[in-house]
C-alpha cells in the first residue's frame, strides 16, 4: 500500500513538473479529473459529509454495545440544621455535621429483541459523623455489591429494532452519495475543462480568421487598384478585418475568465493548457443493465428504502403511543456497617418490582388522530416514491439513449469539421483569383468556425454523459467493475 502511495505521488509530481512549460501546465482530461478529486472544494465538502455520516454510524454501533460508566460525588461536607418530625407529630430541628462520599459503577446493555435495558450496578457510600453521638464509631458504610436492573417497555415501539433496520441503510446511502458526489466532482471538472478548451479554440479560430482577414484585405486592395473588384468588396474586407480584431478581444477576455474558473476549482496557481482528449471509451450500454446497476448501487434506491422504513416506523410509534406500560425490576444485595469489611459481609437481599401504566381514558381522539396522520403520511411517502421511481427510470432511459447516440453525433461533428475547414481554405484560394464573392467567403468562414466549436461541444457531451451515467450507476463501464472506495481509510 505504501509503495502504491509513493508511486502515485511520484506520478503526480511528474504530471506537475513534466507537463509544465514555463508558467503553463499542460493537462489532459484524466489529470484534470484526478486533481479535482484530490483538492477541489467540492471534493472536500463531499468528504466532510462522509465523515459526518461515518461517525453517526459509529455512534449507532456503539449504542448497541455495553456501556460502562462511573458516577461519584467528591467528599461532601454538610453542617446545618434540618427539620424532622417527632412521634407526636410535632416538628423540631436537628443539627447535622457529617462528611459523605458516594460512588457507583454501572454496566448497561440494550436488549436488541425487546428494546429494553439491562444493567448491573455496584455502589458504595461512606459517611463520617463529625459531631453528636459517635460512641459506635465515626464512620458508616453502605454497600451494594451487585444489583441487576431491568427496564422494559411492554407495548411501546421497539426503537432498537427499527434502528437496526434503518441505520445500516442510512449509512449505505451516505457511502453511495459520497461516491456519486465524487463522480459529480469529475463532471464539474469536465465542464470547466471543456469551457477552457472551447475558449482556447475560439481564440485560435479568431486569430486565424484575423490573419486571413488581413491577408485578404491586402489582396482586395491590390485587386481594387487593378479594377477587378468593386470598392464595396474592399470595404467589406476591411469590415471583416475589424470584426475579427473585435472578436479576438472578446475571445481573449472569455479565455481569461474560463482559465480563472478552472484554476480556482483545481486550486492551482499555474495557467492550464487543456489537451483535447482524442480517445473515448469504446462502450455501448443497454438500458436494462444500466438500470440494474443503478438500482443496486445508487443512493436513490437506498433513500427510497430508508424513507419507506421511516414512514412505517412513524406508524408503529403512533400505535405504541396509545398506551404506555413499563416494567422496572431490580434484584441485588445491600449491606451497612461501621466498617468497610463488615458492610460487605452482612448483606441482605434487595428486590424491587414496579410496573408503570399510562392509559388515556379520555383524550378526545388525539392519539387516534396521530395514528391516522402517520398512516396518511406513509401513504403520501409511498406515492411520492412511486413517482420519483418513475422519473428516475425515465431520466435514466433518456440519458442512456443520449450517450449511445453521442458517438454518432461526435463522428458526424468530426467529419463536418474536416469538410468545413477544407471548404474554407478552398474558398480563400478561390477568392484570391477572383472567382467567388466576399459573401460566399464569409459564409464559408462562419461554417468553419461553427463546425470546429460543434466538434468540441459534442466531445464534451460525450464525456459528460459518460460520467453522469457513472455517477448514477456507480459502475465503471470501461473496466466493467463497481466504483468503490476504502471508506475506513478515507475518513481517517
Amino acid at each position: 500500500m505504501k509503495r502504491r502511495t509513493f508511486l502515485g505521488a511520484l506520478l503526480w509530481a511528474w504530471v506537475l513538473m513534466g507537463h509544465a512549460e514555463g508558467n503553463t501546465l499542460r493537462m489532459s482530461l484524466d489529470e484534470c479529473i484526478l486533481l479535482a478529486r484530490r483538492q477541489s472544494v467540492d471534493a472536500a465538502v463531499a468528504l466532510g459529509e462522509l465523515k459526518s455520516a461515518y461517525w453517526e454510524w459509529r455512534s449507532y454501533k456503539a449504542n448497541l454495545l455495553p456501556e460502562v460508566s462511573l458516577s461519584a460525588d467528591v467528599p461532601t461536607y454538610n453542617k446545618r440544621y434540618s427539620t424532622y418530625q417527632k412521634e407526636d407529630g410535632t416538628h423540631s430541628y436537628v443539627r447535622n455535621d457529617y462528611m459523605e462520599l458516594d460512588g457507583s459503577l454501572y454496566v448497561s446493555q440494550k436488549i436488541l429483541p425487546t428494546g429494553g435495558t439491562l444493567s448491573v450496578e455496584s455502589s458504595l457510600n461512606w459517611m463520617r459523623q463529625m459531631s453528636g453521638d459517635i460512641s459506635g464509631g465515626r464512620n458508616q458504610f453502605m454497600s451494594m455489591p451487585v444489583a441487576l436492573t431491568l427496564s422494559q417497555p411492554l407495548f411501546g415501539v421497539n426503537t432498537v429494532k427499527w434502528d437496526r433496520r434503518i441505520e445500516p441503510i442510512r449509512y449505505k446511502e451516505a457511502k453511495a452519495s459520497f461516491l456519486t458526489e465524487t463522480e459529480q466532482v469529475a463532471m464539474r471538472a469536465i465542464s470547466l475543462f471543456f469551457n477552457l478548451l472551447l475558449a482556447n479554440e475560439n481564440v485560435n479560430i479568431v486569430e486565424q480568421n484575423l490573419q486571413n482577414a488581413e491577408k485578404l484585405y491586402e489582396v482586395a486592395l491590390a485587386k481594387r487598384e487593378m479594377g477587378t473588384i468593386s470598392q464595396n468588396d474592399v470595404l467589406q474586407m476591411r469590415l471583416n478585418m475589424l470584426n475579427a480584431q473585435s472578436a479576438l478581444t472578446n475571445a481573449e477576455s472569455s479565455q481569461k475568465a474560463r482559465m480563472f474558473e478552472l484554476k480556482a476549482f483545481l486550486d492551482v496557481e499555474s495557467d492550464i493548457e487543456p489537451v483535447v482528449p482524442e480517445e473515448i471509451p469504446e462502450v455501448v450500454l443497454l438500458y436494462e443493465e444500466v438500470l440494474e446497476k443503478a438500482l443496486a448501487n445508487n443512493a436513490f434506491a437506498n433513500r427510497m428504502r430508508r424513507r419507506q422504513l421511516e414512514a412505517d416506523y412513524s406508524v408503529a410509534y403512533a400505535k405504541g403511543n396509545r398506551r404506555s406500560v413499563t416494567l422496572y425490576a431490580q434484584v441485588g444485595y445491600t449491606g451497612t456497617d461501621r466498617t468497610l469489611n463488615d458492610a460487605y459481609r452482612n448483606l441482605s437481599s434487595k428486590q424491587v418490582v414496579q410496573v408503570g401504566v399510562s392509559l388515556p381514558l379520555l383524550d378526545w381522539g388525539k392519539r387516534r388522530g396521530q395514528l391516522k396522520v402517520a398512516e396518511s403520511n406513509r401513504e403520501i411517502v409511498r406515492n411520492q416514491l412511486r413517482q420519483q421511481s418513475q422519473e428516475f427510470r425515465q431520466n435514466l432511459f433518456i440519458l442512456t439513449e443520449q450517450f449511445n447516440n453521442q458517438r454518432q453525433q461526435l463522428r458526424i461533428a468530426e467529419e463536418a469539421d474536416t469538410i468545413a475547414r477544407r471548404r474554407y481554405h478552398t474558398n480563400v484560394e478561390t477568392f484570391k483569383i477572383g472567382s467567388i464573392s466576399t459573401l460566399e467567403l464569409s459564409d464559408a468562414q462562419t461554417a468553419k468556425d461553427e463546425a470546429r466549436q460543434n466538434r468540441i461541444s459534442q466531445l464534451f457531451n460525450y464525456w459528460y454523459y459518460y460520467y453522469q451515467l457513472r455517477s448514477i450507476t456507480l459502475w465503471d463501464f470501461e473496466n466493467n467493475r463497481n466504483i468503490n472506495a476504502d471508506f475506513e481509510k478515507i475518513v481517517k
